[in-house]
């Protein structure tokens, strides 16, 4: 055998053992065994560079420094799940899809809900091409030289697999390999990890990939995506990733009624704690994926899955004493100070107690004996007091009247639940809070400049508002502690970037009140530029897509003050982007102006997406649902039920994908 053939063999050996031992849960040779074949390879690579092949074993080792994660755009968006604590909100979920769909004939995929760090994989004629973080759904951060040393991960598939796809999984550090590397840090002398999830989403910034290798990360996967799938449902897919080699967990049911549903979430709840990782719930999906096509999503999430959560864990702990925060808006966050408690696998040291009524409502008080738990087993929250407890000298607790900050008199609207300081441009802590939201990602997205470096910029007295940041030199920032000179010329470089930010997300970063990245897209797509949007009325407003009065005030008023008109004008001449580009003003005609449409079913000369911007982009708006108000029907093969005879009932035009080329034609 010569060397090529040798080195060739010993790969696929190798790989066939990774797959066994790290996807079967079925090793079939010694770890010793193992190890003693890839030293022979890394030796025969080592002597023979030119047979390098990056999908080596040898490779899984890691060892390359990434400095910098690039930011990558999702080719798919990766929403995020809606969430159920209570079998009856389930059978709400289920109503609206039956209602949606027009039928009860559905059958849903059962799947655990793995608690770690979302991953999106591509694909590519059945090579590993890159892996990106779920960031804010619409960009993540490339890992893929960090997820490679995950041995669970195929570098080359198997089988039938189609020549381009994603499969979206979770990044997880099962239970007994995160014990394992606490008890050796501890023993190095080290602080041990608090949680299995945080030290997983962790691992995969590290820059040193060699020391993501030592981790021991899993990757459970369950979802694919991508256009032509070889596939009609969801259960299918998961069958066919498994075949293709990828670790699916073995857990996944079929379920033909909601019974079925009720009754894997009722197993699971009692056995999730024999499980090897950490689950804090079930998932359900309608199966068929024309039937998910067909519900689509809202603004966050698909309307064909919900996340059932399994009951937060409850704790009791001491309520020392009750700070007040302010938000960038102004808003007043009352917070309890507790004796610290071990509550779903961290230490809770805090917990919101949102707002006086509630504080009211419960009677807390300092000293207090409080039930803790955790709100979606996120934030912790305190949901009762324990009077057996109490002190009978306690006193009930007096909400402040003062901003805790700047001390200005506290103000609470009518019909509001919260009170606000009204110092906006002078209170600490609301300037701040701007700025740090305008450098988030989601909005200018400034590289080198975090919410800490917000803070000292500004104590330091060299920023009072975000515009500010514009006229920062390196030397000013340098002397700054934690700021060395590479950290001052990367900040600059990322303010400079910034002014490439399209204005959609600049309209965003205003912090105009109300106006989410969602709104702000409309404004944007709708007004072209600042000056349209800073001089439109109320009236104006209000006529604009989804725009309601509140949102609508919002905008007036922000642009009613002097000081908000000076920042935008300043923002404006350093160059930021403050209008619709070029490339972003996609119109191509204004041919469908005033209509609205409905997509539903399958096409074949467009893909459902394509064929909504086409809509767009002749000025035609895209309805998710049919009403009085839909003037078309885009009507393709599996057409929902539902919205076939509500079209009919209402007298909506119902048209075929020839037809709607002809509507852009001008010949219907």
């Amino acid at each position: 055998m010569d060397t090529l053939q040798k080195i060739t063999s010993l790969r696929e050996e190798l790989n066939q053992h990774n797959y066994n031992y790290y996807v079967l849960d079925n090793p079939t040779i010694s770890d010793l065994e193992f190890d003693m074949k890839l030293r022979e390879l890394q030796e025969l690579e080592a002597k023979h560079p030119e047979y390098f092949d990056a999908d080596s074993p040898t490779q899984r080792v890691g060892g390359a420094i990434t400095k910098n994660f690039n930011t990558i755009q999702h080719e798919f968006r990766m929403y995020s799940l809606d969430n159920a604590y209570s079998k009856e909100e389930v059978l709400e979920w289920e109503k609206r899809v039956h209602r949606g769909l027009g039928t009860d004939k559905v059958s849903y995929t059962c799947e655990l809900k793995y608690d770690g760090a979302s991953i999106s994989i591509t694909y590519e004629n059945g090579r590993l091409a890159k892996a990106v973080t779920r960031g804010d759904g619409f960009q993540g951060d490339e890992v893929t030289t960090n997820i490679k040393t995950i041995r669970s991960v195929p570098l080359k598939l198997k089988g039938d697999y189609p020549e381009k796809f994603e499969i979206r999984g979770e990044i997880i550090l099962p239970l007994e390999g995160f014990a394992k590397m606490n008890q050796e840090i501890i023993e190095a002398g080290g602080t041990a990890y608090a949680n299995p999830r945080n030290t997983a989403s962790g691992s995969l910034k590290l820059q040193d990939s060699g020391e993501v290798a030592k981790r021991p990360l899993d990757c459970l996967l369950y979802s694919l995506v991508g256009n032509n799938l070889p596939v009609k449902d969801q259960f299918e897919g998961l069958e066919k990733a498994r075949q293709w080699g990828f670790k699916v967990p073995k857990e996944a049911k079929l379920a033909n009624s909601i019974e079925e549903v009720f009754a894997f979430i009722d197993h699971w709840d009692t056995h999730r704690h024999d499980l090897p990782y950490e689950t804090d719930g079930v998932v359900i999906k309608v199966n068929d994926l024309h039937q998910q096509e067909e519900l689509g999503y809202t603004a966050k999430s698909p309307r064909w899955a919900v996340a059932y959560k399994f009951k937060a864990e409850r704790v009791s702990t001491r309520l020392h004493k009750i700070t007040y925060q302010v938000g960038r808006t102004g808003a007043i966050t009352p917070v309890a100070n507790l004796e610290p408690v071990q509550l779903g696998g961290t230490i809770v040291k805090r917990a919101s107690l949102h707002n006086a009524d509630q504080i009211e409502k419960l009677d807390v008080r300092e000293g207090d004996e409080v039930f803790v738990e955790k709100g979606g087993e996120i934030i912790p929250k305190i949901i009762a007091v324990d009077f057996t407890k109490r002190d009978p000298e306690s006193m009930p607790t007096v909400y402040i009247e003062k901003c805790p900050e700047c001390f200005h008199d506290l103000e609470r609207k009518e019909g509001e639940a919260q009170h606000y300081c009204p110092n906006y441009y002078e209170c600490p802590p609301q300037v701040i809070g701007r700025i740090q939201h305008f450098i988030s990602r989601k909005a200018m997205d400034i590289e080198g400049l975090g919410g800490e470096t917000v803070t000292l910029l500004y104590n330091a007295g060299l920023i009072q508002n975000y515009a500010d940041l514009y006229e920062l030199k390196k030397e000013q920032v340098t002397p700054l502690e934690r700021m060395a000179d590479k950290s001052a010329e990367n900040l600059i470089n990322g303010i400079e970037a910034s002014k490439n930010i399209p204005f959609e997300r600049v309209l965003y970063a205003l912090g105009i009140r109300y106006v989410g990245e969602t709104v702000a897209k409309k404004l944007a797509k709708h007004y072209k530029t600042i000056d349209n949007l800073a001089n439109a009325t109320l009236m104006e407003l209000i006529m604009v897509d989804e725009i309601g009065e509140r949102i609508a005030q919002s905008v007036v008023d922000f642009f009613a003050n002097d000081d908000n008109r000076k920042l935008v004008d300043r923002l404006k001449g350093y160059g930021v982007q403050l209008e619709t580009s070029a490339e972003a003003n996609t119109s191509v005609s204004d041919k469908l102006a005033g209509k609205t449409f409905v997509v539903s079913g399958v096409f074949e000369k467009f893909s459902r997406d394509d064929l909504k911007k086409a809509i767009e982009d002749n000025g035609g708006k895209v309805g998710s649902s049919i009403s009085s108000k839909t003037d078309y029907v885009v009507a393709g093969d599996n057409m929902g039920p539902a919205k076939l005879e509500k079209a009919k009932q209402l007298g909506v035009k119902i048209i075929s994908e020839d037809e709607f080329i002809q509507l852009l034609d001008g010949n219907l």
